[in-house]
């Protein structure tokens, strides 16, 4: 049996648990890999490994007793590990939220928790956060500050700093953070992974630590975009079952390819990063590429209702949630947390009301402004910039600050959003995007920042990390690029994959440990047949054709290193191995290819157009 995957999309787990892998073997390799890697400053607290096989033998003891449909109807999270932050009650698990003093041992998980453990999902720990989650950067913390997975001097973003490392670095699939001022987005923008927003109200906040009760959201790190759906969909069923009531005319069916519009703020703001300036604008023009148009619009409006968060009197519902606590002399308190929080008792009630009242005249003139110009989206940077650990310590407010420069009007604007990975600078760290939707509109927006995300083509989480240089945006010309090795060859060679090697897919693993780098999605020509193989796991044979009957098939192009080409060769198993493939614009690229002599006991796909398509067609989890 291969080891449980190391970049471990809900594909991939589902993949390597119906190839025969089992809950108690997972459990035994994440946590003793969690064990082996993590830095101090991710966690707070681990399962007890007893705990976690006894939690394995009673799901691998339930799928013994269910057909492989009805175990995924049942348990659409499977023997999939997730991680908590510390803010979100587990039972069995202390809640800090991140300070020691005020620890205390919950009874029951909280309801969000409890439905994915429902589900069939292991929650392998705690994860650690700025205090009260009260912070942007990750470093208000006595528990350490969180590095960044990609350099542990940087920051790795807040409040739900641990969260996010932990998914980025391949530790869990998914993992739970909250969002008040932007504490699920600027941390996933840091770590090159996906944070999901969603609408206030969606996902249930009973059993979460407050920071401000009324803009309080929980969201969901994940590597993909699908994959943050689907946990999506167990939390909240069709977006329909959170604590919001939302009727059926405030929902919008989900993008499929159709034109749109996304406004853009006319006077962008990166603190002297150019770096981070120009990745922008590659965002803006990959999303043209998508159908959309972009439309110029006035920020000022969103930074004035972005100011009244920590500026005004808002701020007092920080100290309405753990004022009383941080007047008292209790063990672990950050300083600088509590500055803000009691912070907030010089407030009136008539500040407060003010303060309101101004909000929703805001809200309602940047609401005519969106039906005016006729938005779908707002597309803004995930964060302007990024700074070291030091940095944030040395001027923790001002930096701090800055970071939330396009996330903190976004809870009291009622609106949702998805953070997605959009590049790398020079210095190798990730820089994301976030799209940005009115209420209820995250269920339209996830098949796009899906479609974005796919066309950066960007290694998941950490994985391919040493080509990060490739993919960083550095002005240099494509020809300067290119790495030669001595005999002047460039040092790595495309390989076109057309199945499980896909990205997301159960064997995709495999490129990502070999270096592999995602190049682009492409067709092949229409000289194709494309067949399922019997067994686990699932696997396309294509067959090349003469006789007018092929067509053209999903495929990807992946860069892998010469010197790992030959261990990719023996990780195929027959009847398939590597030929020439001619793709849809001619060109001829090593890839996948089948002999024939198995294909009379396989199924014939080709009218599919693909894998993907062919997978879509099987009993689906959820």
């Amino acid at each position: 049996m291969p080891d449980f995957p190391r970049h471990p999309t809900l594909p991939a787990v589902r993949a390597w648990h119906e190839a025969g892998g089992t809950v108690r073997e997972a459990a035994s390799q994440v946590l003793g890999r969690i064990r082996r890697t993590s830095p101090s400053g991710v966690w707070i607290s681990l399962a007890l490994e007893e705990t976690l096989q006894e939690e394995a033998r009673r799901l691998d003891a339930q799928a013994k007793r269910l057909a492989a449909a009805e175990r995924r109807r049942q348990f659409p999270l499977f023997g999939v590990f997730c991680a908590v932050k510390d803010n979100i009650d587990v039972k069995g698990f202390p809640t800090t939220a991140g300070c020691p003093g005020y620890a205390y041992t919950p009874k029951v998980s909280a309801p969000v928790v409890a439905k994915l453990q429902e589900a069939g999902a292991i929650v392998v720990g705690k994860t650690n956060l700025d205090q009260f989650a009260t912070g942007l950067v990750g470093v208000r913390s006595p528990y350490g500050a969180c590095p960044n997975p990609f350099d542990p001097a940087y920051i790795s973003g807040g409040s739900s700093s641990g969260s996010a490392h932990a998914v980025a670095a391949g530790m869990v699939s998914f993992a739970l953070g909250t969002d008040t001022a932007g504490s699920n987005r600027v941390p996933a923008g840091f770590c090159n992974v996906v944070g999901l927003k969603p609408t206030r109200g969606v996902l249930s906040t009973e059993g979460v630590v407050p920071a401000m009760r009324t803009l309080d959201c929980v969201g969901i790190f994940a590597l993909d975009c699908d994959d943050a759906a689907q946990v999506q969909r167990v939390l909240a069923g069709p977006f329909l079952l959170g604590g919001r009531d939302a009727g059926k005319g405030d929902l919008r069916s989900e993008w499929r390819g159709e034109p749109f519009v996304f406004g853009v703020p006319e006077h962008l703001e990166f603190f002297g990063d150019k770096a981070s300036a120009a990745l922008f604008r590659q965002a803006v023009e990959r999303l043209k590429d998508l159908g959309g148009t972009e439309c110029r619009v006035s920020f000022d409006l969103f930074r004035e209702v972005a100011d009244a968060l920590y500026a005004g009197p808002c701020v007092a519902e920080r100290y309405e949630a753990v004022g009383e606590f941080l007047e008292g002399d209790h063990d672990g308190v950050d300083p600088t947390v509590k500055g803000i929080v009691l912070g907030g008792k010089r407030f009136t009630a008539v500040d407060l009301y003010r303060c309101h009242k101004r909000l929703e005249e805001l809200r309602r003139t940047i609401g005519r402004m969106w039906r005016d110009l006729d938005i779908d989206l707002l597309l803004v940077p995930t964060a302007p910039t990024i700074y070291t650990i030091e940095q944030v310590r040395a001027d923790p407010l001002a930096l701090n600050g800055k970071l939330g420069w396009y996330t903190n009007f976004v809870n009291l604007l009622d609106m949702a959003g998805v953070a997605v990975p959009s590049g790398f600078t020079p210095r190798r760290l990730p820089f994301g995007v976030t799209m940005l939707v009115r209420a209820l509109g995250e269920r339209w927006l996830l098949p796009l920042a899906k479609e974005f995300h796919d066309a950066a083509g960007l290694p998941m989480g950490t994985a391919g990390r040493e080509a990060c240089e490739e993919t960083a945006m550095d002005g240099r010309d494509e020809a300067k690029d290119k790495v030669k090795d001595k005999d002047g060859d460039e040092e790595s060679m495309e390989i076109v994959v057309v199945g499980a090697h896909m990205r997301g897919l159960a064997l995709n693993g495999q490129l990502l440990e070999l270096g592999g780098v995602f190049s682009c999605a492409c067709r092949t020509a229409p000289v194709y047949r494309m067949y399922a193989l019997p067994g686990k796991p699932l696997r396309p044979a294509l067959l090349r054709t003469e006789d007018g009957t092929g067509r053209s098939v999903e495929a990807e192009v992946w860069k892998l290193p010469r010197r790992n080409i030959g261990a990719f060769l023996a990780m195929i198993n027959p009847p398939l191995g590597l030929g020439t493939l001619t793709l849809e614009d001619g060109r001829q690229v090593k890839g996948f290819i089948s002999e024939a002599y198995p294909l009379a006991s396989a199924t014939d796909i080709t009218a599919l157009g693909g894998f993907r398509a062919y997978l879509a067609t099987l009993p689906q989890e959820g």
